[in-house]
C-alpha cells in the first residue's frame, strides 16, 4: 500500500500565540480553555462553534484537535489574507513525525465539511496519496472537490508538542524580523515564503501605473485578467491550459469566440465574467468582500496557430486594442502576462518595452507578470530601459 509521504505539516496562527507555543506547543481548541491560555483567534466564531460541533468517528469533538494542514496555501488561508493583516499571520512547520502520536486522525478534506472522512494512520495517508496531486496543487475549485480536498488535515489530539516545530514561514522580511524577536535564541528558522500567503516574490514599480510582479497571476487583484490564446480553440499548454481547467467557463467561451471569429490576431476578446472568484476560492464559512469579487477574462491571441511562434506585430495590434478600448468596455485594473514570452518564444528585451509604449499612463492600473520559464537579465526590467522610448 502507497502511503503519503508529506515533506511537512503546517499550523495557522496569530503572531501574537507564538511565545506561548514555542513554550507550551500548538493546543487544541479545549486545551486552550481548559487551561485559560490567552490566544488570538483567527477564525471567527461561527468556524469555531461549527468544529466544537462536528464529531469525529469515536465521538470527539474536532476541538479536541490540534488541526493541521498537508497544504497551507488553501482556501482557508485565502480567507485570512483577504480579512487579517498578512503581517500578523504565520505557518509554522511542522514535523512529519507528528503522524506517529497516538490516536492521530487523518482527514481526506476539511474536517467541518459534511463529505470529509475520517481515517486512521496509515489508512488515510493512503487515501491522501489517491489525492496528493489535489494537495500539492496552486489552485483549486468546488465543483471536483478539490476545494474541501486540498485542507486535508491531521488531527493530533491535545496538543502538538513544542519539539515538532522546524520552521516558521511568513509574508514578507518584515514579519520575519518580528517573529526573529519572538523566537530569539531558539534554533528555529523564520523564513519569509510570499507565496503561501498569496503574495507575489517581487514586486517592482515602472511609471505611474505598471507593475512587474513575479507572481501568480491568477489570485491577482485586478479586476481584469488577460489569457495569452491562439485563434484555433485549443489550450494546451500554459496560462490557457490552466484557464481551462480552474475555469470551464472561459474555455467555453473562449471556443465559442474563436468559432464565431469575435477574436483576431490583433483584436482580443474581453469576457465580462460575474461569476465571484471569491466564492470559488475561499473557503464557504468565512464570507468575503473584496477587490477579489469579481473577475473579467481579456482573450488575448498571442499565437494565430497554437504550433506556430508569436509575432511581435500581432502582440501591438492587440495592445493598441487595449488601449483604444479599454475605458469604453470598462476595465477599471489589468493583469497581463509577458505578452508572447514564454511559449511563443518572444524575447522580453523586445516584449517588455512594446507593453509598457501602450500601457503606460492609461489610467488604471497595469500588473504585468513576468515569465516563469527562464530568468531576465535585469538590465531588462529597469524603468529607464522599458520606457525609454514613449511616443506611439
Amino acid at each position: 500500500m502507497r502511503t503519503f509521504d508529506p515533506v511537512s505539516l503546517y499550523y495557522i496562527t496569530h503572531i501574537d500565540n507564538l511565545p506561548s507555543i514555542l513554550d507550551k506547543g500548538i493546543p487544541a481548541h479545549a486545551k486552550i480553555e481548559e487551561l485559560n491560555i490567552s490566544s488570538t483567534p483567527i477564525y471567527n466564531p461561527e468556524i469555531v462553534r461549527n468544529r466544537k460541533e462536528k464529531s469525529t468517528p469515536d465521538g470527539k469533538s474536532l476541538w479536541d484537535y490540534a488541526n493541521l494542514y498537508f497544504q497551507p496555501r488553501n482556501p482557508m488561508m485565502y480567507c485570512l489574507v483577504h480579512q487579517k493583516e498578512k503581517e500578523d499571520l504565520v505557518v509554522i512547520g511542522v514535523l512529519k513525525g507528528v503522524l506517529q502520536e497516538q490516536d492521530v486522525v487523518i482527514t481526506d478534506g476539511n474536517a467541518a465539511n459534511d463529505p470529509t472522512r475520517f481515517y486512521s494512520q496509515p489508512e488515510g495517508l493512503a487515501v491522501l496519496y489517491e489525492q496528493r496531486t489535489v494537495i500539492q496543487s496552486d489552485w483549486w475549485k468546488e465543483g471536483d472537490g478539490s476545494k474541501r480536498k486540498i485542507m486535508a488535515e491531521c488531527l493530533v489530539p491535545g496538543q502538538v508538542k513544542r519539539e515538532y516545530i522546524h520552521s516558521l514561514f511568513v509574508a514578507n522580511d518584515t514579519t520575519r524580523d518580528r517573529v526573529r524577536g519572538i523566537v530569539g535564541n531558539r534554533q528555529i528558522p523564520v523564513i519569509p515564503e510570499p507565496h503561501r500567503f498569496f503574495q507575489p516574490e517581487s514586486k517592482a514599480q515602472i511609471g505611474d501605473n505598471i507593475s512587474l510582479i513575479d507572481g501568480d497571476m491568477f489570485f491577482s487583484t485586478m479586476q481584469t485578467l488577460t489569457i495569452s490564446v491562439n485563434l484555433r480553440g485549443v489550450m494546451g499548454k500554459g496560462l490557457a491550459s490552466r484557464a481551462k481547467y480552474q475555469f470551464p467557463d472561459v474555455y467555453v467561451i473562449y471556443q465559442d469566440v474563436c468559432r464565431a471569429q469575435k477574436i483576431t490576431a490583433r483584436k482580443p476578446y474581453l469576457y465580462k465574467r460575474e461569476t465571484s472568484l471569491d466564492q470559488e476560492l475561499a473557503d464557504p464559512s468565512l464570507p468575503l468582500s473584496t477587490p477579489n469579487a469579481v473577475k473579467w477574462f481579456l482573450l488575448f491571441a498571442t499565437k494565430r496557430h497554437w504550433r506556430e511562434n508569436s509575432r511581435l506585430d500581432d502582440i501591438e495590434g492587440g495592445l493598441d486594442w487595449v488601449k483604444g478600448n479599454f475605458e469604453k468596455e470598462g476595465i477599471q485594473s489589468l493583469a497581463m502576462p509577458a505578452l508572447g514570452c514564454g511559449l511563443g518564444n518572444l524575447d522580453w528585451a523586445d516584449v517588455g518595452p512594446l507593453m509598457c509604449r501602450y500601457l503606460h499612463g492609461l489610467g488604471i492600473q497595469v500588473a504585468i507578470y513576468l515569465p516563469r520559464e527562464h530568468k531576465i537579465d535585469p538590465q531588462y526590467l529597469t524603468e529607464s530601459y522599458l520606457l525609454a522610448h514613449q511616443e506611439i
